[in-house]
């Protein structure tokens, strides 16, 4: 009994193990994907913004974005544009932006006049399917 229940529990760990990497590789080609929208006048905020979504979960993200800079959001899940849904809010929760307004994009370019604390919203559009990797980048521009 006890040999059973140990390879049982390696079974277990070796099958959490695997798709925990099958995750990251598919979190991996999403974001170099969505990297292409970063594109060369931007520079990258440094920060790694990946959630794994389940049917209608929504991934929080929390960001300071300062006054008087350039920002570009994008936000992306597979391997097409347009799977994301993206909102970006203020501290209080005043909508800013919201993708969806515009047939799911998969950027938003702007700039702030005064440096804002935002918390960014993602969710799978359901057309895209029922689970997959939500990837945001933030880049600033040069």
């Amino acid at each position: 009994m006890e040999r059973i229940r140990i390879i049982a529990g390696a079974i277990i760990f070796f099958s959490l193990v695997f798709s925990d990497l099958d995750v990251n590789a598919q979190c991996d080609i999403t974001a170099d994907v969505c990297s292409d929208h970063i594109s060369s006048e931007y520079l990258s905020d440094g920060q790694n913004y990946r959630a794994l979504l389940l049917d209608d979960q929504i991934a929080e993200f929390h960001a300071t974005l300062f006054g008087g800079t350039t920002y570009r959001v994008a936000a992306c899940s597979g391997l097409y544009d347009g799977n994301l849904i993206f909102r970006l809010y203020d501290k209080d929760r005043n909508l800013m932006f919201n993708n969806i307004d515009f047939q799911n994009a998969p950027y938003w370019d702007f700039e702030l006049k005064s440096t804002v604390d935002c918390i960014i919203e993602a969710q799978l559009d359901p057309k895209a399917g029922a689970s997959g990797c939500a990837v945001l980048l933030i880049g600033f521009k040069k």
